[in-house]
């Protein structure tokens, strides 16, 4: 991926982008591992047995999650390349 078609100050936007895309990752993936956490934890603690449907449904949530933060990280990344590195052959048009 070559950035030398590109202004400092769109390269530093695109930079930003990529690195906002996986923060917002990491964000899906620590709410994951919370809400994994929790539910296990609620289920496995007797005290807590009057909520065990909240932790069913924490445990049963979180791989959502998790495939939520991946597909959506996935297909940004796509959109930064396809908007941002044109094809070769676009570029000398």
């Amino acid at each position: 991926m070559d950035k030398s078609h590109l202004k400092p100050t769109d390269a530093l936007a695109i930079e930003r982008t990529r690195l906002a895309n996986e923060r917002t990752f990491l964000a899906y993936f620590r709410t994951f591992i919370v809400f994994l956490s929790s539910g296990f934890a609620i289920l496995k603690i007797e005290v807590l047995q009057e909520i065990r449907d909240v932790g069913y449904f924490l445990t049963i949530l979180s791989p959502f999650l998790l495939f939520v933060g991946i597909v959506r990280f996935l297909y940004v990344k796509r959109q930064i390349r396809k908007y941002y590195y044109p094809p070769e052959s676009m570029e000398k048009k």
